[in-house]
C-alpha cells in the first residue's frame, strides 16, 4: 500500500509543471522594493488626510517665501546681475522642480547619519532588499510636492512671460533641464549619504549641497564670484541642473564662456554623476561597522 502511494506521488511530481525560480537583477529588485516601501508609507499618509493637506501646504508656502523674497527685491531694482524677473524666475523654477523631484524621491538619505549613529541599519542589512532602496524609500513624504508645485507654478509663470524665440531644440531642453537636475540632485543626496557612512553627524554638510545647491541656483551666475561659479561647474556639477541649459533658452552667454553645445550635456553629467554617486555608496556601505548594540 506505501509502495502504491509512493508511486501516485512521483508520477503526480512528474506531471507537474517546473516553477523556474529567476533571481531578478539588483536594479530591478531595488525599484520594485522601493515601490513597495513608498506605497506603505504613502497609505499611512492617506490614513490622516488633513494632516497630508496641512503639511504639503505648509511645504508649499515655505518654499514660496523664497520667490517672496525675489519679488521684494525687485520692488527697488529692475535687474539683478543683469537678470530681470522673469528670467530669474526661469532659474527658480527650473531649479524648484528639479530639487523637488529629487527631495521627493531621495531626500530621506539625509536621514542615514542618525541610522549609522543608533544602529538601526543594522535592521536594514539582514533583508534581502538593496539597501539603497530601503534607505530612499524610508518615510516616504509625499508632502514633498508642495516644493514641486510651487516650482512648477514658477517656471509657468517665467515661460508665459518671457519673449522667447522658441526653437524646437530649447522646447525640448525644458524637460531634459527638470528630468536631469532631478537626476543630479538625486546623486547629490547620494553622494552626501555615503559620506555620512564615514562622519556619522554631517546631515548638514549634505544639506549645503542639496538644500544650499538649490538655492544658489536661484540666481544667476554672474552675480557670484567666478571661482564659485568653477566649482559648481567642473567640481560639484551643479550648474548643469539650470544655469547651462536655461541660459542657452535665454540666449545669453555664460560666464565661463563656455561653448553652446555644453548646455546639452546634462543628461551625460547626470549619468556620471550617478555612477560616482553609486561607487561612493558602496565604498561606504562596506566599510561600516555596526555599532554592536
Amino acid at each position: 500500500m506505501a509502495e502504491t502511494a509512493g508511486a501516485v506521488k512521483a508520477a503526480e511530481a512528474a506531471d507537474a509543471p517546473e516553477v523556474a525560480f529567476v533571481e531578478r537583477p539588483r536594479l530591478v529588485e531595488g525599484v520594485r522594493a522601493y515601490g513597495l516601501i513608498a506605497a506603505m508609507w504613502l497609505r499611512s499618509t492617506m490614513a490622516y488626510r488633513a494632516s497630508f493637506a496641512m503639511t504639503a501646504f505648509g511645504d508649499f508656502a515655505a518654499t514660496a517665501l523664497d520667490f517672496v523674497a525675489i519679488l521684494l527685491m525687485f520692488q527697488h531694482v529692475d535687474a539683478l546681475g543683469g537678470y530681470t524677473l522673469p528670467e530669474i524666475a526661469l532659474l527658480y523654477g527650473a531649479s524648484g522642480t528639479a530639487f523637488g523631484l529629487a527631495a521627493l524621491v531621495m531626500g530621506s538619505m539625509e536621514r542615514l547619519g542618525r541610522r549609522v549613529r543608533d544602529g538601526t541599519l543594522d535592521t536594514l542589512l539582514v533583508r534581502p532588499v538593496p539597501v539603497l532602496a530601503q534607505v530612499a524609500a524610508d518615510r516616504f513624504a509625499l508632502r514633498r510636492m508642495g516644493r514641486v508645485t510651487q516650482g512648477v507654478l514658477v517656471l509657468g509663470y517665467a515661460l508665459v512671460t518671457l519673449d522667447i524665440g522658441w526653437t524646437p531644440l530649447k522646447v525640448a531642453m525644458i524637460p531634459l533641464m527638470l528630468l536631469s537636475g532631478a537626476a543630479i540632485f538625486a546623486a547629490v543626496f547620494v553622494a552626501g549619504a555615503a559620506f555620512q557612512f564615514i562622519a556619522q553627524d554631517a546631515s548638514e554638510v549634505q544639506n549645503s549641497f542639496t538644500y544650499g545647491g538649490n538655492t544658489l541656483l536661484q540666481y544667476p551666475p554672474s552675480i557670484f564670484a567666478k571661482d564659485l561659479v568653477r566649482g559648481v561647474t567642473f567640481v560639484v556639477p551643479l550648474a548643469f541642473v539650470n544655469w547651462l541649459p536655461a541660459l542657452y533658452v535665454l540666449g545669453r552667454d555664460y560666464p565661463l564662456g563656455l561653448p553652446d553645445w555644453v548646455a546639452f550635456l546634462p543628461p551625460v553629467v547626470a549619468g556620471l554623476s550617478w555612477l560616482l554617486a553609486g561607487l561612493a555608496w558602496r565604498s561606504g556601505l562596506r566599510a561600516y561597522r555596526s555599532t554592536g548594540s
